[in-house]
Order: structure tokens, then sequence, then C-alpha cells
């Protein structure tokens, strides 16, 4: 598996997409509609999100914004797609450092976060586990306990390999000595399906795309796996108040652009997003789905980027985070 060194993508192409030169064809932009692509199936806490910002974020570049769904690989399908594409912002893509980094390790290939610009941070996310409303357990004591005393068990799904919500599963297994039967989807949706179907016993999501259910009663929240409660939901414990070790398991996600992008292009994009994500309405919706919305500059985007690398060091240095 590739070595994540300490520049580790920082010292690549990220850095310098944002201080690349911009060009001519870069004032005019844009002309045309912009693909945003989500690599996670509809339903999911990428693509709900993208769909509040979407519009807004249209109306403040003058073009239209076509979400374009390809799920796949953690995510991989959906960054191959978005990186042969031509390097002139009319193709986006939504992702996070797990995407970027982690998912094309499962996938057999190297990390690519290297190969796209950050454009701007969207949201960052509470993660969380579900169950189902009749689940026969009645928290996370519950599934913790049956996890050790019967290794494999206790089944939960995640919306693909590599991804943040796997990243947090394999956390939580290393510091509980624990071994839960992983099952990856092509996105949240497929899994919150099965999962409401009784195929499965818990599911590893996202707040904004849990949400729905959750206020429905057809899913219970069992912990979150951020450092602080939910403030939507101020009953659910973190893994720290049931005497599991800490840490932070939440998503930060935000908009990529190919590496060999205009840094005009990029500014532009940079301004239609944080306008989206300053809409009065569209922001009120992805706080009440309970998103933190974090509009940024690609360069803040950077940082966090660095950051949440120093997150995952850990499982990348044990093997943990490699196909099995």
């Amino acid at each position: 598996m590739a070595r994540l060194g300490r520049r580790g993508f920082v010292g690549a192409g990220v850095v310098a997409a944002v201080t690349a030169g911009g060009s001519a064809k870069a004032q005019a932009f844009p002309a045309k509609q912009i693909r945003w692509i989500i690599p996670f199936a509809p339903g999911g806490n990428y693509d709900v999100t993208s769909r509040i910002v979407a519009e807004p974020m249209g109306r403040q570049l003058g073009q239209g914004i076509l979400i374009d769904n390809k799920p796949g690989a953690g995510g991989v399908v959906g960054l191959e797609l978005a990186y042969n594409a031509p390097a002139d912002g009319y193709t986006i893509v939504m992702a996070s450092f797990t995407v970027g980094y982690v998912a094309p390790l499962f996938a057999g290939k190297k990390e690519m976060l290297s190969q796209f610009a950050p454009v701007s941070i969207l949201t960052t996310v509470p993660t969380l586990m579900v169950t189902r409303a009749d689940s026969r357990f009645p928290d996370m004591k519950s599934v913790l306990a049956e996890a050790k005393a019967k290794p494999g068990t206790v089944s939960v799904g995640q919306p693909g390999n590599g991804t943040t919500n796997h990243v947090a599963i394999l956390r939580l297994q290393l510091n509980e000595n624990i071994k839960f039967n992983v099952i990856p989807y092509r996105g949240s949706g497929p899994g919150i399906a099965d999962l409401l179907a009784g195929n499965i016993d818990c599911y590893v999501d996202q707040l904004t795309s849990s949400m729905p259910h959750i206020q429905s009663g057809k899913l219970r929240p069992l912990a979150t796996f951020g450092l602080e409660r939910i403030p939507q939901l101020p009953d659910v414990p973190t893994l720290g108040d049931l005497g599991s070790k800490p840490f932070d398991g939440n998503t930060t996600a935000g908009v990529f652009a190919h590496v060999d992008t205009p840094k005009a292009v990029i500014a532009r994009l940079n301004q239609g997003v944080v306008a989206g994500l300053r809409d009065e309405a569209a922001g009120k919706r992805l706080r009440e789905l309970g998103a933190i919305v974090r509009p940024s500059t690609p360069e803040q985007f950077a940082a966090a980027l660095k950051a949440d690398q120093e997150n995952v060091s850990e499982l990348l240095r044990l093997g943990l985070l490699k196909p099995e």
C-alpha cells in the first residue's frame, strides 16, 4: 500500500493548483452549464448537500448546475470521471480527504487527491451509528458488547470502502478491540434501504441523510462518532460518553476541480460555492439536517485536508486501511 508521508498530498497538486496562473478564458467563466459529479448514489449526504447548494450557486454564477451521480468503488468512479474531464472548471466533484486519498487504495490505485484543486469546503457533518426502530439493540453499549463477545456477528453497513464512515468503523474496532461484519455499499441511499429492510443490523451514516428517517421514527441513533454531542439530537451519546476512546469521525467535504484548472476559474467557482452556502434558505436547510456550513477559501480547504490526513495516519501506518 502507498505510504502516507509527512508532506502527504499537500506537497503535490493541491497547493500548486491554488497558486497556479489563470487564463483569458477564465474571465468569461462560466459560459455554459457546470457538471457537478457526486461520487455516490442518490439519497446520501453528498447528494443531499449538493442539491441544496447547487440552485443558489447556479444563480450566482449565472448558469445551471447539473448534479450527476456516479457511484462506485467508494467514490473512485466519480473521481476518475472528474479527472478525465477537461481542466476548464465545467466539471467539479464533491469529495473529502478519505474519498480522495484512502478510497483509491481500496480500488488498487494510487491516491487521487493530488489530481484535484480544492475550491471550498461545503460542510462538516456529524457521523453516527443508527439502527432500525425495532432493532434488538437497545443502545450502543449492547452493540459493542455483542461485537466483543461474538466477533463478526454484528453487521454494520457503510457507504464505501475508504470513506469517512469506513474509517470511523475501523477506528472504533481498533479502540475497542472488537470486530464487526462491515458491509460496503455504493452510497448511503442503498445502505439505509437495506437497513430499513432488515438486511443489516446497523449503519454508520452522516446526519444529513439519516435525519429524515430519525425524524420519521424509522431509525434510532445509537451514538455519534464526533467529539461533541449533536445539537439536534442532544440525548444521543458520543463514544466518549460511553467510555470509549474518543476520536473525531465527522465528515468534512467540499468541492474540487481538476488540478490544472486556471486559478481565476477556481476563484470564480469559489465565489459560486460560497454564495450557495450563504444563501439563507440553503443554509437553513443544511443546518436543519445537522450540517455545519463552512464556506472557505481554497487555501483554508487545503489546510483542513492536511488536518484530516493526520487523523487517519495511524490507521494507514498500522496497515488497517487496505483491501482485505
